[in-house]
C-alpha cells in the first residue's frame, strides 16, 4: 500500500456521533477491594464502559479516534501475550493483555493498569502517526517507535546504572543487528509506567523509582527467562505479589519514612538540618549503599527507615541546608573571590595616586605589594573549607567516612598554602631590605614566589582550558571511569546531577563576550569613580592629629575606625553594582535580540492595514502544513528556501496577493480562519456586531471577481478613486486604471463595487421584465468598452459623482427597516436618467436607445412609468442580500479612515500581536495528525470558579458592587454584552438577573481571575485543533462549498446557538452552530481528543461535593460544557473504624449518561500533602496527563484562540536543537491582563513586562540560563516524568516551587528556551497589600533558595560566566536589593558617628573630604532609583510600542509616583529576604485575586508594614534629624539636601506609600475613623482565641514567630544588630547642656540613672493602676499627682543647680526613646528566659506604648494631608489615572453615587 493518503472515511456532517452505542463484549475487571461497594451489577458494567479519551477496552465501539489504524495497532501490540507463562493464583481471562499480566504478577492496582493502558496506547499511536514516511504495514506497531520510546523513557535509568557502575537490567541490545523483541520492550516500558503511576509521593524521588525498577526488572527477566526457584524448584515468582502488593509492600514503607521525617520537621519550623526532605531521600539512592543496605525485597529494619533520633539512622544525604548568609559565599565563591581580589589590588594601585593604574604598576614596590592578593586568595580558600566543614559535618556518618576525611584534608592544605605564601613573601622583603634595593637576588625571590603561585592556580588554569573546550569537559563529567572519579574527588563531591552542563562553543562565546563587557565596565567604573576618589580623604583622615572629640573616645590614637565607616558604603556598593551594569547591558542586548526576532513590527491597526495583503500568505505559510512530499525537513536546501520565503513574505516581494485571487482555496482557508477569530472576539464581547461586519472577510456570494477584503481596509478607497477619475478626465483607459491599481485595496474596491452594484440592481428588479434586460444590456456595453480600452472615450468621467450620489440614495432606501417601494422606484428612475442622459458622451435619440436595448420598447403612455411594476425587494429574512447591500453602502459612503476600529484596546492589541507574530520565525506546522500531543495541567485549590449572583450584587462599604465596578472598567465590553443578549432575545435588562443570570455570571467571571476564565482559555486549544484538523483534511470542494454554505447560513439563526450552551468550546454539542464546526466530517473530534487533554487538579473537589459547596456545582458545569476537560481530585474514604484510605480520582462528564462519571481511582499510600501544597497537587494529577508535552498553567491565566492556532508550531520546537541540546522546557511570553485596573496594577505589569519578556529573552539567548518562572511554560513530559516531575515539593525550602523545576532541569542537563511568537494571558495582584504579600512570598522563597542544594550545585557546576548570569538573575537580584538598603544604613550610621564624635568637624576645618563622598553617594542613588527600575522598562516598551510612546509612558508613570512604589517594594524585598536567611519563617502567602477598590483601614496597613517599613523608616528619619542638628557640614542647607535627599525620599516612600496607594487614603473622615479603630485594636484585651486582626498582643507575638524558630547564630546576630539603638544615647548625652562639656565616661554611665528612674516611675503608676484604679480610684489619682509633682521638682532642681537647659528635655527624648526600643527588641530574642518572670509584662506594656507612638508618627503626615483640601481628588487621580482616561467615573465608583436607573 506504501505511501497512502490518510483520509478517514467521511461519516456525516454535523456534530459527532454519540460515542457510546452498544459496546462490544463485556468482561469483568478486577476492582480493588477497597472500592466503595457498588450498588448493583449494572453499575459495575457501566463502570467498565467508562473511558477517559478512547475506549481502549472495546475497539469495536463507535468512536472517531478508533478509526485510526495506529490506535488499533498499539492496542493489538499490548494484547500479544502469546506464550508467556501465565500468572498462578488467579484465573487468566482471554482478553487480558501484557499490562494485566504484569499486574497479576507484581500486584499493581486495576485502576492504575487501566490508566497506563490508555496512556501507552495513546502515546504509541501518536508516535506512529508522526512517522514520515509512514510504515509499510500500518496495521501493526512499528518497532522503531517502540524502541525510541523505550530509550526515551529509560534514559535516566540507564544513566543511573552507569553512574553506580551497575549492569542494566533491561536485557535488550541496542545494536540494530539483533532483531528487536517488541513484546519485551513493551513489558519494560509498561513496568516502568505502572511503577510510576502508583508511586504517589515517591515520584519526587526519581532515582528511588530507578532503584525499584532495577529490582523489579530483574524479577521480570527471571520470569521471562524461565528461572526456577532454588529452594522449591517451582517456577520463579516475584518477591511481592498479590492484591495491591506493590502499594502496600513497596510504596508504603518508603512513604511512611518520608511522612515520619515530615512530622519531625514540626510543620516546617525545625531547622532543615534536623530532618530529611524529598531530596535527601532521593540522594540516598545515588550511592551503592542503597543496594547493599536496603536490599530487595526491602529490609524494613534497615537504617534508611529509622526516623527517630534513637539508634543508628541515615542522616542528611548529599547536602545539609544551614541557615546562614555564608551560603551566598559558599555557593558563589568564585564571584566573591574575584571581587575581593580586585578590590585589594585596586586599593594598592590607587594608593599611589597616579592618573592611570598602569603608571603605578610600572613601579616594582607596587608590583610586589599587589602579590599580596595571593594571601587573600589562600585565606578565602581556607575560609571556604572551614565553612564546608562547619555546615556539612551533618553528612558524615559511619557509612560516609571519606567525606569527613576530605573536609579535614582540604582545611589542612589550604592552611598550609597561607604559611607557604607567607614564608616566600617574607623572603622577598628580607632580601630587599638586606640589599637596600631591588637587586637581582630579590628579583629571583620574586620569581620563586610566582612559581609557587603558579602551582597554586593550576586548578584554575585547568578549568580555563576546559572552559575553552566545553565538549571535553562534558565528556569527562559524563563518563563514569574510575580514574576521572579519583581526580574529581578532591575538587567536588560526586553527584548524580550537575554533570556535563557545558554549552556548545558558539553559545559559550556569546555569553562570555556579554560578561566580559559587563565586568570591564564595572571594574573601570569602580576604579575611577569609586576607589580612586576615596584615597585623598582617607589619607587626610589618617593624618589628622589632635582631633577634638565630642565624647569619650575609646580609640583616640588613630582615626582608623572613622576611615572604616567612610569606606563601608563604598565597599557595599562596590559589591552590588554589577547588578546595575547587568541590567543596563541586558536591556540593550534584549532589544537587539527582539529586533532580530521581528518583535514590534506591527504595533497598531495602521501598520496592520499596510501588511494585511501579505497576511493571508503568512497564515498559509505558518499555520497550514506544507504538502509534505518525501523531501526531508531540515535539509540545507529546505532551510534556505524557507528563509527566502520568509523574506518575500515579510517585505512583500513577489506580491503574494496576486496569487491569492487565482488560488481561491487559499483565500477561502484564510477567510475561514480569520472569520473564526473575529467571531470569537464577538463571543468574548470585545467587539460589537457592527465591528464584526467591518472586520470579517465576507463569503463571495455576488460573483465578485476580486478578493473581498474586510470593509475596514476598503473604506474611503472608492471615493479616492472617484476623485482620481474626475481629475484625469481626458486620460486614456490604461493610464487611469494604472493610477487606480497602484493601491491594491483601491483596485479591489472599484471592481467590487462595480460587480456588486450590477448584482444589486439585477436583484431588486424582477426577472423577465424589460427593465431587467435594460440593466443587463447597459452593463454589458460598459464591459465591452472596457475590454476595447475605450471606456473613457465613451463615458463622461465627470458624471460619476452624480451616479454615486443616486446610488447611495437608492441603497439608503432599500436598507431602511420599513421600505417604501414607490420611493425606491423614484430613485431607480433618477439613477436611470443620470446614466442615460449625463453619463454617455454621445447623446442618443430615444429610437437609438430602443434599438440598443437601453429603453423600453413600448411607448411610455400605455403601461405606466419605467420600473413602476418591476421592483421586487427581497424579503427581510434574506440575510445575505441585506448584508451585502450594507457592505456595498459602507464601501460607497465611508469617509473616515477607521483607525479606531475595533474600539476596544484589548482587541486591537490582540490582532496586532497575532498578525505580527505570523511574520516572526517559527517552525512549520505539521498536520494535526502528525503534531505532538500535549496536555495542560492546572492546580486549583479553593479559588473562585464563577462569581455567584450574590458576589456580583453585594456592595462594599463604599457602596460599590463588583458588577458595577466591572461595568465601569470594561464599559465597551458591557455594551457589547447587552447587544448580544438582546440579539438572543432579551427584552429588558432586568432579565439578566433571572433568565440570563448564567450569561451574566460568565461575563463577569471572564473579567476576573477565575477558574472559568482559565478553562475557557485553555479549551481554545481544543477548538483550534478541531478547526485545523478540518482544514488539513478538507478538499478544495469542501472548503469552497463550506464557505458558501456558511455564507448562506451566517446570520439566519442570528447567532442563536449561544442559547443552547454558554461556553464557546461546547459548540460541538450544539444544535446549530454558525461556525466552521458545521462543516466537520466527524473525525476532527477524534483527532483533537487524541492530541489534547486538559486536567484540572481540584484537590478538594471531593469534599466540596460532600459539603454541597457551590464551587463543586460550578466545576461540574465547566465539565458539562467542555468535553476535553478532566478533573482530578483526592478522595478520602473512611475504612473500618477510624482509618482513612486516600485515592487519586479522575472524573469527566458523560453527555450520554448526563452525569459526572469516575474514570480512574488509584489508591494512595496516605494523605497527599507531605510537602508544599501546590507541587503535591500537581504531582497527584500528573499521572492523568497525556501526550509528549505538558503545559503548566496557573489558576490566574488566560489564553486566546488566535494564539492556540500556533500551538502545533510551538511543539515542533522540541525537535530543534538550541546549541548542543534539544529543549526540555519551552518558555512562552506572558501578557499581564490586569494592567488597566489601577496605576498600581499598571506598575506591576510594567515591572513584569520588563522581567518576563525582556529579562527572559536575554536569559534564554545569549546567556543560556533561563530557568522556569511562573507558568505558561511547556515541559517535555516524558523527560520530566522520569526526573522528578514538574516541581519540587519539600517543606519550606521549596516554597517557590516553580523555579526548582528550572534548577532541576538545568542540573540534569536539560535546556530551557524562550519563544515570543505565542503568548498566554496572566493576572497579577492589583492592590498594594496583595502586591506586598506577593513580593514577600517571592523574597522569602529566594531566601530559602540561597540555602538549597540546587543553588549550591549550580553555583559550583556551571562555568564562571553562566554562574554570574545565574546569580544576578535569581538570588543575587534580591541580595543586591538588600545591599542597596544596607548602603543607606551604612552611610547614615557612618555620618552620624562622624558628626556626633566630632571627627567630621575637625576634618572639615582641615580638608574637603566631603566632595569626594558626596559625588560617590549621589551617583549611587541616581543609579539606584532611576536606571534600576526604569531602563529595562523604557527599552522594552520602545521596542514594542515605539520610542515616543515609551518615553511618554515613563513620564506618566513618574507623575503617578511609580518611584515611590518601586522604592517601597524594594523595602519589602530586602526585609523578607534578609529575615528569611537569618531566621527562616518563610510561608506560602495566599494573595487574593479579587478587585481592590475599597479602602484598607490604618490598623490593617500598620499590621502589614509596621516591622518591614514603618519602624525602619522612623529609625532612618531619626538618624537624619539628629545628623541635621549636630553635623557641622549639615549647617549648610544645600550640602545637607544633596547628601541626604535620596535617604529622605526612601523614608517618605516607606512611610506614605501604603496611604498614597490606598483608595480614599487621604479622606479626613476615614482617617479619623481609622485612628479610632486602631486604638480599639491596640487596647483590645482579647482572650486566648483572639486573632491578630482583633488584638494587638496576638499580632505582636505573631510578628516574633521567626525568633522562635531561629537557631543560636540567628539570635546572637539579632542581638548584635539591636545594640545599634544604644548608640544614640551614647552620642547625644555628651551634647546635652547638663554634660557641661565633660568628656568623661561617667557622663554616659550617669545617663543610665534617667532610664532607671523613668522605668521606676512607670512601674509605680502601673502598679497603682492595677491595685487601685477599680475600687479606690482616689488613691490612684493621688499616686499620679505625686509622680507629676516629683518630676517637676526634679526638673526645677536640675535647672537651678546644674547646667541643665530646658531644651535638654526634648533632646534627651532622641537619646532615650531608641534605648527603650533596643531593650524591647533584645527582650523579644530572650523571650524563652524572660516569659516566666514579671519583667515580661513590663516588656509587653512598654512595647504597646511604642507601637502607639509609631502609629502617631506615621499618621501625623497622613492626617495633615487629609485635612488639606483638594488632596484627596489628586490622590484618586494618581491611583486610577488609566481608568480616568477611558472615561471612567471612578469618583462615582469610590463614593458610590450611582447614576439613576442602573442595574
Amino acid at each position: 500500500m506504501g505511501h497512502r493518503q490518510r483520509q478517514p472515511p467521511p461519516l456525516q456532517t454535523g456534530p459527532p456521533p454519540p460515542y457510546r452505542q452498544n459496546p462490544g463484549p463485556q468482561y469483568p475487571t478486577r476492582q480493588p477491594q477497597s472500592n466503595p461497594p457498588s450498588s448493583s451489577q449494572q453499575h459495575r458494567a457501566e463502570e467498565d464502559d467508562v473511558y477517559n479519551i478512547i475506549p481502549v477496552h472495546n475497539l469495536l465501539a463507535d468512536h472517531p479516534s478508533l478509526r485510526y489504524p495506529e490506535v488499533r495497532a498499539a492496542a493489538a501490540a499490548l494484547r500479544a501475550v502469546g506464550d508467556l507463562r501465565r500468572p498462578p493464583f488467579s484465573p487468566w481471562l482471554p482478553h487480558y493483555d501484557l499490562l494485566d499480566w504484569l499486574a497479576l504478577f507484581f500486584g499493581f492496582q486495576a485502576s492504575n493498569v487501566k490508566n497506563q493502558r490508555e496512556h501507552l496506547v495513546l502515546h504509541l499511536s501518536n508516535a506512529q502517526m508522526r512517522l514520515t514516511p509512514p510504515p509499510d504495514n500500518i496495521d501493526s506497531l512499528d518497532p522503531s517507535v517502540l524502541r525510541r520510546f523505550r530509550k526515551q523513557l529509560l534514559k535516566n535509568y540507564s544513566s543511573w546504572c552507569s553512574f553506580l557502575r551497575l549492569k542494566s537490567n533491561v536485557w535488550i541490545s541496542d545494536s540494530t543487528r539483533h532483531a528487536s523483541d517488541p513484546r519485551r520492550e513493551l513489558l519494560y516500558v509498561s513496568l516502568y509506567l505502572l511503577i510510576w503511576g502508583e508511586s504517589a509521593n515517591l515520584r519526587f524521588a526519581p532515582e528511588c523509582l530507578c532503584f525499584i525498577f532495577h529490582n523489579m526488572a530483574m524479577e521480570l527477566n527471571k520470569i521471562l527467562e524461565g528461572y526456577t526457584d532454588e529452594n522449591t524448584g517451582s517456577p520463579f515468582l516475584p518477591s511481592i505479589s498479590g492484591e495491591n502488593a506493590f502499594l502496600n509492600r513497596i510504596v508504603k514503607p518508603i512513604y511512611e519514612a518520608i511522612k515520619a521525617e515530615v512530622e519531625n520537621s514540626r510543620n516546617g519550623t525545625a531547622p532543615h538540618s534536623a530532618w530529611r526532605n524529598y531530596d535527601d531521600i532521593n540522594e540516598y539512592f545515588w550511592s551503592r549503599r542503597c543496594l547493599e543496605k536496603l536490599k530487595w525485597p526491602m529490609d524494613t529494619g534497615s537504617t534508611f527507615f529509622v526516623t527517630t533520633n534513637k539508634g543508628k539512622k541515615v542522616g542528611k544525604t548529599g547536602f545539609v541546608e544551614q541557615r546562614s548568609f555564608w551560603n551566598l559565599f559558599r555557593s558563589f565563591d568564585k564571584l566573591w573571590i574575584m571581587l575581593i581580589l580586585f578590590l585589594q589590588a585596586a586599593i594598592i594601585v590607587a594608593w599611589e595616586q597616579r592618573q592611570y593604574p598602569w603608571q603605578a604598576l610600572e613601579r616594582r614596590p607596587v608590583q610586589v605589594k599587589v602579590l599580596t592578593v595571593f594571601f587573600t586568595w589562600s585565606g578565602l580558600r581556607f575560609l571556604q573549607s572551614l565553612l564546608d566543614f562547619g555546615m556539612q559535618y551533618g553528612l558524615v556518618s559511619r557509612e560516609t567516612k571519606m567525606l569527613g576525611v576530605r573536609m579535614v584534608l582540604k582545611s589542612v592544605v589550604s592552611a598550609g598554602w597561607i604559611v607557604v605564601f607567607g614564608a616566600f613573601y617574607a623572603r622577598i622583603w628580607s632580601q630587599r631590605n638586606a640589599d637596600r634595593g631591588w637587586s637581582a637576588a630579590t628579583n629571583r625571590r620574586i620569581v620563586n614566589f610566582l612559581e609557587v603561585a603558579l602551582v597554586f592556580i593550576v586548578p584554575e588554569i585547568l578549568a580555563l582550558a576546559l572552559f575553552i573546550l566545553p565538549w571535553i569537559r562534558n565528556f569527562l563529567e559524563n563518563t563514569n571511569w574510575r580514574i576521572f572519579y579519583m581526580l574529581s574527588w578532591w575538587f567536588q563531591s560526586r553527584t548524580f546531577v550537575g554533570r556535563g552542563l557545558r554549552e556548545g562553543l558558539v553559545d559559550n562565546i556569546k555569553y562570555t563576550f556579554f560578561w566580559v563587557v559587563v565586568l570591564a565596565t564595572k571594574f573601570a567604573f569602580s576604579y575611577f569613580m569609586q576607589i580612586k576618589p576615596m584615597i585623598v580623604p582617607t589619607k587626610a583622615l589618617l593624618d589628622l592629629k589632635n582631633v577634638n572629640y565630642e565624647w569619650h573616645e575609646f580609640f583616640s590614637r588613630s582615626n582608623r575606625f572613622a576611615v572604616g565607616l567612610i569606606w563601608l558604603p563604598v565597599v557595599v556598593i562596590y559589591f552590588m553594582d554589577i547588578q546595575i551594569w547587568y541590567s543596563i547591558y541586558s536591556a540593550i542586548v534584549g532589544v537587539g535580540v527582539g529586533l532580530f526576532e521581528h518583535l514590534g513590527e506591527i504595533r497598531n491597526m495602521q501598520q496592520l492595514r499596510l501588511r494585511f495583503q501579505f497576511f493571508a500568505s503568512a497564515i498559509q505559510f505558518n499555520l497550514m502544513p506544507e504538502e509534505q512530499l518525501l523531501h526531508a525537513r531540515g535539509s540545507l536546501k529546505s532551510k534556505f528556501r524557507d528563509a527566502i520565503n520568509r523574506l518575500k513574505l515579510r517585505y512583500g516581494f513577489g506580491r503574494p496577493f496576486k496569487k491569492l485571487e487565482s488560488n481561491q482555496v487559499e483565500a477561502n482557508k484564510f477567510a475561514l480562519i480569520w472569520n473564526e477569530i473575529i467571531l470569537i472576539f464577538r463571543e468574548e464581547d470585545i467587539i460589537s456586531d457592527h465591528e464584526v461586519e467591518l472586520l470579517e472577510l465576507p463569503q463571495n456570494t455576488w460573483n465578485v471577481r476580486v478578493i473581498r477584503w474586510p470593509c475596514l481596509l476598503l473604506c474611503n478607497e472608492l471615493l479616492l478613486a472617484l476623485s482620481q477619475a474626475k481629475e484625469l478626465v481626458d486620460a486614456p483607459d490604461k493610464w487611469l486604471w494604472f493610477k487606480v491599481s497602484k493601491n491594491e485595496y483601491r483596485r479591489c474596491a472599484v471592481i467590487e463595487s462595480y460587480d456588486s452594484v450590477r448584482h444589486f440592481l439585477l436583484e431588486i428588479v424582477k426577472r423577465n421584465t424589460e427593465e431587467h434586460s435594460i440593466i443587463r444590456t447597459f452593463f454589458q456595453e460598459i464591459d465591452e468598452w472596457i475590454q476595447m480600452e475605450k471606456f473613457t472615450k465613451q463615458y463622461k468621467m465627470t458624471a460619476l459623482p452624480q451616479i454615486h450620489d443616486k446610488l447611495v440614495k437608492l441603497l439608503d432606501l432599500v436598507l431602511k427597516p420599513k421600505t417604501d417601494v414607490n420611493k425606491v422606484v423614484n430613485a431607480l428612475q433618477a439613477l436611470y436618467e443620470t446614466a442615460i442622459r449625463d453619463f454617455l458622451k454621445e447623446q442618443r435619440s430615444p429610437d437609438q436607445l430602443r434599438e440598443d436595448g437601453l429603453a423600453p420598447q413600448r411607448p411610455a403612455s400605455s403601461s405606466g412609468l419605467l420600473f413602476e411594476n418591476s421592483v421586487e425587494l427581497p424579503g427581510q429574512d434574506n440575510e445575505i442580500f441585506y448584508r451585502q447591500a450594507r457592505r456595498l453602502y459602507k464601501i460607497l459612503t465611508s469617509h473616515d479612515s477607521m483607525l479606531k476600529v475595533p474600539a476596544n484596546l484589548e482587541a486591537r492589541r490582540r490582532i496586532a500581536f497575532f498578525s505580527n507574530s505570523l511574520f516572526m520565525n517559527m517552525p512549520h506546522a505539521p498536520q494535526v495528525e502528525k503534531m505532538m500531543a500535549f496536555s495542560v495541567l492546572t492546580p486549583y485549590y479553593n479559588e473562585e470558579v464563577l462569581y455567584s449572583k450574590e458576589q456580583l450584587r453585594t456592595e462594599n462599604e463604599d457602596g460599590i458592587s463588583t458588577l458595577y465596578y466591572l461595568q465601569t472598567i470594561y464599559s465597551d465590553d458591557w455594551k457589547n454584552f447587552l447587544e448580544r443578549m438582546k440579539r438572543e432575545g432579551m427584552v429588558d435588562e432586568k432579565e439578566l438577573w433571572t433568565m440570563k443570570i448564567r450569561d451574566l455570571r460568565l461575563w463577569a467571571s471572564y473579567r476576573g481571575q477565575t477558574l472559568a476564565r482559565t478553562v475557557r482559555g485553555m479549551m481554545y486549544y481544543y477548538r483550534a485543533l478541531k478547526m485545523l484538523a478540518f482544514l488539513d483534511s478538507a478538499s478544495e470542494m469542501d472548503i469552497r462549498e463550506g464557505a458558501r454554505e456558511l455564507g448562506s447560513m451566517r446570520r439566519n439563526d442570528s447567532m442563536d446557538h449561544y442559547s443552547s450552551e454558554m461556553s464557546p468550546s461546547g459548540r460541538s454539542l450544539s444544535r446549530t452552530s454558525s461556525s466552521v464546526s458545521l462543516l466537520f466530517k466527524g473525525h476532527e473530534y477524534g483527532t483533537a481528543l487524541m492530541k489534547f487533554t486538559y486536567v484540572v487538579a481540584c484537590q478538594i473537589y471531593g469534599s466540596q461535593k460532600a459539603k454541597k459547596d457551590p464551587h463543586a456545582d460550578d466545576i461540574l458545569y465547566l465539565m458539562q460544557n467542555n468535553e476535553a476537560l478532566r478533573v482530578a481530585y483526592v478522595d478520602e474514604v473512611t475504612v473500618g473504624r477510624d482509618e482513612k484510605a486516600y485515592y487519586s480520582v479522575l472524573v469527566k462528564y458523560d453527555p450520554q449518561l448526563q452525569k459526572e462519571v469516575e474514570i480512574y481511582r488509584v489508591q494512595l499510600p496516605g494523605p497527599l500533602k507531605l510537602g508544599e501544597g501546590k507541587p503535591e497537587n500537581q504531582n497527584h494529577a500528573f499521572i492523568f496527563t497525556r501526550g509528549d508535552a505538558v503545559q503548566t498553567i496557573d489558576m490566574n491565566q488566560d489564553n486566546y484562540f488566535e494564539e492556540a492556532l500556533k500551538m502545533r508550531n510551538l511543539l515542533e520546537e522540541f525537535r530543534r536543537r538550541y546549541g548542543i541540546r534539544k529543549p526540555t522546557i519551552l518558555g512562552v511570553r506572558e501578557h499581564i491582563f490586569t494592567g488597566s485596573v489601577s496605576s498600581l496594577a499598571w506598575f506591576m505589569s510594567a515591572q513584569e513586562m520588563s522581567f518576563v519578556t525582556l529579562g527572559q529573552r536575554v536569559l534564554a539567548n545569549p546567556l543560556k540560563i533561563r530557568m522556569h518562572y511562573g507558568h505558561p511554560d511547556v515541559f517535555d513530559r516524558f523527560w520530566f516524568l522520569t526526573r522528578g516531575g514538574i516541581s519540587k515539593a519539600s517543606r519550606v525550602i521549596n516554597i517557590s516551587e516553580d523555579i526548582f523545576a528550572g534548577f532541576n532541569c538545568t542540573l540534569r542537563g536539560g535546556n530551557v528556551t524562550h519563544h515570543e511568537y505565542i503568548q498566554v494571558g496572566k493576572g497579577r495582584d492589583v492592590g498594594l497589600n496583595q502586591v506586598s504579600m506577593f513580593e514577600a512570598k517571592v523574597a522569602s522563597g529566594n531566601g530559602e533558595q540561597v540555602l538549597s542544594r540546587d543553588v549550591y550545585r549550580l553555583g559550583h557546576r556551571l562555568d564562571f560566566f553562566r554562574m554570574l548570569s545565574f546569580f544576578y538573575s535569581t538570588v543575587g537580584f534580591f541580595f543586591n536589593t538588600m545591599m542597596i538598603v544596607l548602603t543607606v544604613y551604612a552611610f547614615l550610621w557612618g555620618r552620624l558617628y562622624l558628626a556626633l564624635g566630632g571627627v567630621e568637624g575637625s576634618a572639615n576645618s582641615k580638608t574637603n573630604n566631603n566632595r569626594a563622598l558626596a559625588t560617590i553617594l549621589n551617583q549611587q542613588f541616581i543609579i539606584q532609583l532611576g536606571i534600576f527600575t526604569a531602563l529595562p522598562m523604557i527599552v522594552e516598551n520602545s521596542l514594542e510600542h515605539g520610542f515616543l510612546n515609551a518615553v511618554w509612558e515613563f513620564i506618566t508613570m513618574q507623575l503617578q509616583l511609580s518611584s515611590v512604589f518601586y522604592t517601597f517594594s524594594m523595602g519589602t524585598r530586602a526585609h523578607y529576604f534578609g529575615r528569611t536567611i537569618l531566621h527562616g519563617g518563610a510561608k506560602y502567602r495566599a494573595t487574593g485575586r479579587g478587585f481592590v477598590v475599597q479602602h484598607k483601614s490604618f490598623a490593617e496597613n500598620y499590621r502589614l508594614y509596621a516591622r518591614s517599613h514603618f519602624v525602619k523608616a522612623i529609625e532612618l528619619g531619626l538618624i537624619l534629624t539628629v545628623y541635621a542638628s549636630y553635623s557641622p557640614i549639615a549647617k549648610g542647607t544645600l550640602v545637607y539636601i544633596l547628601l541626604t535627599i535620596s535617604s529622605w525620599f526612601l523614608v517618605v516612600s516607606w512611610l506614605l506609600a501604603p496611604f498614597v496607594f490606598n483608595p480614599l487614603g487621604f479622606d479626613w473622615l476615614k482617617t479619623v475613623y481609622d485612628f479610632d479603630d486602631f486604638m480599639n485594636w491596640i487596647w483590645y484585651r482579647g482572650g486566648v482565641f483572639a486573632k491578630a486582626e482583633q488584638s494587638w498582643e496576638q499580632w505582636w507575638y505573631e510578628e516574633q514567630d521567626h525568633l522562635r524558630t531561629t537557631g543560636l547564630w540567628g539570635k546572637v546576630l539579632e542581638i548584635i544588630l539591636d545594640l545599634r539603638f544604644f548608640f544614640f544615647q551614647y552620642g547625644i548625652v555628651y551634647q546635652l547642656g547638663i554634660a557641661a562639656g565633660s568628656k568623661s565616661i561617667l557622663v554616659y554611665l550617669l545617663s543610665w540613672i534617667f532610664v532607671v528612674v523613668a522605668l521606676g516611675l512607670y512601674l509605680i503608676v502601673a502598679y497603682a493602676r492595677d491595685k487601685y484604679s477599680a475600687k479606690e480610684h482616689i488613691y490612684y489619682r493621688l499616686v499620679q499627682f505625686l509622680v507629676v509633682i516629683l518630676v517637676i521638682v526634679v526638673i526645677i532642681a536640675l535647672l537651678e543647680f546644674t547646667h541643665f537647659k530646658f531644651g535638654d528635655l526634648f533632646i534627651s527624648l532622641l537619646a532615650f526613646v531608641p534605648t527603650g526600643w533596643g531593650f524591647i527588641l533584645i527582650a523579644q530574642v530572650l523571650r524563652p528566659f524572660l516569659q516566666k518572670t514579671m519583667i515580661w509584662d513590663i516588656v509587653v506594656s512598654v512595647a504597646r506604648l511604642y507601637d502607639i507612638m509609631f502609629a502617631v508618627i506615621v499618621l501625623a503626615p497622613v492626617a495633615v494631608l487629609s485635612w488639606l483640601p483638594g488632596f484627596q481628588s489628586m490622590q484618586t487621580r494618581i491611583l486610577f489615572n488609566e481608568a480616568f482616561s477611558r472615561g471612567l467615573q471612578i469618583f462615582q465608583i469610590i463614593t458610590g453615587k450611582k447614576p439613576k436607573g442602573d442595574v
